[in-house]
């Protein structure tokens, strides 16, 4: 016990040691950065006293332009300067309250003495900066605490194996710089850390798992290799929270080469970006991109079309069900979101190339410039040979060829003059900097009369030749109405009323959310589309929710990527992911396969209780949390049931529950709860343009709370009525186990039979 007290002492005595190196590289920085701000400040009022404009000659201009940029650079390097020292000075401030959470004491082959390794959220030298006080958990040297137990251990480092021996593996609780609490452990990061960890509240954040990082975590972090790796995660692994840290890791891996913005989310929904967008930063990175699905769908189309979101099709495939055409609705989302859809679409392109394109029509002035069958007789006329995207590219340069012709022609005719004479003064005005900048001589009449009729006749050009240099001249809507109605041999036999339902709502001006890939793909396939070669790394969330074809699809926008794809199958609530294919069980070239079967986030008795509704579920290993058993509460009316989650909201916040979700079924069931329940609770609505939530009692449907964690989820109607098509089963599994502490199920009738009975 003795002994105990003395090794105490002498971490808190260690902490204290770390703390003045702290502050001393504070007050060092904090004087830099002053005098850096004062010199960007004073770079920015003098910025055009220092630059020496003289625009009389050519050579003259190109000094000044010289000065300009010279003057820029210094600005921006005073800048990156001071953002820089801005960053350090916030993780030094993160690592005065919480310096370091684990110790390796590792003794290298062929060395004297067991080196001590402290491993926090940065790095931290001594104050001749030559020693390392704290190694960064990404550091190679850090593996050996996530992966190894005391005992032999090795690690990789990009020179070769590194092998030694372990001879205290310890872990810390450190608070407001205080010592709370030490433990020496094994190979796996002890209970009582992440005890402490999983037992706090949930936040409104996602928080960083460095310091409870699992060894099977680890491997995901760390893999370098994968082109696609593949990780099926049970609720509550903590997959999404590896991932983000994997993020964090390529990013200090290679500092020298990647960047943030090579890096792209593609995450749920706009709620889950708000949840998650802390991980980042708390670890002292930029936030890589983060986008959606749809936003992503929503850019490309652009302003032609409304696309249906996801959540719209999947309220309407829970809530449908007694309109005439759901049955082949349905049908027609499982058909178009399948690798065969797809490959139709290849067969249909492939016949294209000799005949069937569909082009625009161009008009000048309300007149017709070029007919769809002229520019389709000049497309081809070019050698079939050659692939679509590049015959549109030489039909494009002949067509502006041509432009460039006419625009000459049409420059002297009466209704330019006319229009010139029309011109405001800021029009003269913007000509005559215009005709400078061209060396004219805007004294000679004939010269400013040329300007402006070549200015007036190019504004009236802009938007075809626009077109034309981004090879827009097929009528895609066309070709794929076209699509749809041509013979299918292998299509389901509903597709003539699948095929009536598409093209009412094209007809409206809306994409349903199951073509609008299929859509964007065709476009692509014969206009051809630049890849995306800025990302490197993708990461997919909930990759469950992707069908096969919209993986082909990403993978062809982002071809020079690796992937981290995340999910868990008995989370696929959408109608074409419930028994099919998605992108989590696709077969991959180049993939590596990790699977996560331990939940953290919630209590023992809540797994035992949420693994019983799905199949295979006894796989399912609950972290040895205890806490109060979920409750299932019957009642006969709906004043029953809102008096009875009433009072539970009551007693939870009692309890020191911070974050309550009542989690229903539908956005329409979402609604007429939260009309009854703000009448007498504090409540918020969450809907699908939510993009973040505060702590307190929130009511939202269950697809919206996907990857999100609660102190107490309270499900609204879990009645048979509710939640008894197998269909629905997937949901019911996803709203329960968002449950960190408790969880209640309320039933207006008899419960969902997914509640097992036992």
């Amino acid at each position: 016990m003795e002994q105990r007290n003395e090794e105490w002492k002498r971490e808190q005595s260690r902490i204290e040691m770390i703390q003045q190196v702290i502050k001393a590289k504070l007050e060092k920085l904090q004087e830099h950065m002053g005098g850096l701000k004062e010199g960007v400040i004073e770079l920015r009022r003098d910025f055009w006293k220092d630059v020496t404009i003289n625009l009389d000659h050519p050579d003259d201009v190109i000094e000044t332009f010289t000065s300009i940029k010279q003057q820029a650079e210094l600005l921006a390097e005073q800048e990156r300067n001071h953002r820089q020292s801005y960053q350090k000075v916030q993780q030094l401030l993160r690592l005065n309250q919480s310096p370091y959470f684990g110790r390796i004491d590792f003794q290298e082959e062929g060395e004297q003495g067991a080196e001590q390794i402290y491993i926090g959220i940065t790095s931290l030298m001594d104050q001749e900066d030559e020693d390392f006080l704290i190694f960064d958990w990404r550091a190679p040297i850090s593996s050996l605490y996530y992966d190894h137990s005391p005992g032999p251990a090795s690690y990789l480092t990009p020179s070769g194996e590194i092998k030694g021996n372990i001879e205290l593996k310890r872990q810390y609780i450190i608070k407001g710089s205080k010592l709370k609490g030490m433990f020496d452990t094994g190979v796996t990061i002890g209970d009582q850390l992440l005890q402490e960890v999983l037992g706090g509240t949930a936040n409104t954040q996602m928080k960083s798992i460095v310091a409870t990082i699992q060894r099977e975590q680890n491997h995901i972090i760390r893999n370098e290799k994968s082109r696609y790796l593949v990780v099926q995660g049970v609720a509550g692994s903590g997959k999404t929270s590896a991932a983000l840290q994997r993020a964090a890791y390529l990013l200090y891996r290679y500092r020298h080469t990647l960047t943030s913005e090579n890096i792209m989310l593609f995450s749920p929904n706009p709620l889950f970006n708000s949840y998650v967008a802390t991980v980042l930063p708390e670890l002292g990175e930029d936030n890589m991109v983060q986008t959606t699905y749809q936003q992503y769908l929503i850019s490309r189309f652009g302003k032609g079309f409304s696309v249906e979101d996801s959540y719209s099709q999947i309220e309407y495939t829970l809530t449908a069900m007694d309109e005439p055409e759901y049955k082949q609705r349905l049908e027609g989302i499982r058909f178009k979101t399948s690798v065969a859809y797809k490959e139709w679409i290849d067969d249909y392109v492939a016949k294209l190339s000799t005949k069937g394109l569909k082009f625009k029509s161009f008009y000048f002035r309300g007149e017709l410039l070029y007919s769809s069958e002229e520019i389709h007789d000049l497309f081809y006329s070019f050698d079939t040979d050659i692939s679509i995207p590049n015959r549109l590219k030489l039909t494009s340069e002949k067509l502006l060829k041509d432009l460039s012709t006419f625009a000459k022609i049409e420059r002297e005719k009466d209704w330019v003059l006319e229009e010139a004479e029309l011109l405001d003064k800021e029009d003269y005005l913007e000509a005559f900097h215009q005709t400078q900048k061209q060396e004219e001589d805007f004294d000679d009449m004939e010269q400013e009369e040329r300007f402006l009729k070549k200015r007036i006749v190019s504004k009236h050009l802009k938007s075809i030749r626009r077109q034309l240099k981004g090879l827009q001249l097929l009528n895609i809507e066309a070709l794929y109405r076209i699509f749809l109605l041509s013979e299918h041999v292998a299509g389901p036999k509903d597709w003539p009323e699948i095929y009536e339902y598409t093209i009412k709502q094209i007809d409206n001006r809306v994409i349903p959310y199951e073509d609008a890939t299929p859509y964007l793909y065709l476009q692509d396939q014969l206009e051809g589309r630049k890849a995306n070669t800025l990302i490197r790394h993708l990461f997919i969330d909930e990759a469950q929710d992707y069908s096969p074809f919209q993986f082909e699809f990403l993978r062809q926008q982002f071809p020079n990527s690796k992937m981290t794809i995340l999910g868990d199958m008995n989370q696929a609530i959408y109608a074409h992911s419930i028994h099919a294919p998605t992108l989590l069980n696709a077969e991959l070239e180049g993939e590596e396969k990790i699977v996560l079967t331990k939940s953290y986030r919630s209590t023992k008795q809540i797994v035992e209780f949420t693994r019983k509704m799905i199949a295979g579920g006894e796989l399912i290993e609950p972290f040895n949390r205890n806490g109060e058993e979920p409750t299932v509460t019957e009642v006969d009316n709906f004043e029953a049931l809102h008096k009875g989650i009433m009072d539970r909201v009551e007693t939870l916040q009692k309890k020191g529950h911070e974050t309550i979700a009542i989690i229903c079924k539908t956005a329409v069931e979402s609604q007429q709860a939260y009309e009854q329940l703000n009448k007498q609770i504090d409540v918020r609505l969450m809907k699908k343009e939510t993009n973040a939530y505060e702590k307190g009692t929130i009511i939202l449907p269950a697809y919206l709370a996907k990857g999100i964690e609660f102190d107490a989820v309270i499900v609204y109607n879990a009645s048979e009525q509710q939640y008894g098509r197998e269909m629905e089963r997937n949901l019911f599994y996803t709203a329960c186990t968002r449950a960190m502490h408790e969880l209640h199920l309320y039933s207006l009738g008899i419960c969902s039979p997914f509640i097992s009975k036992e």
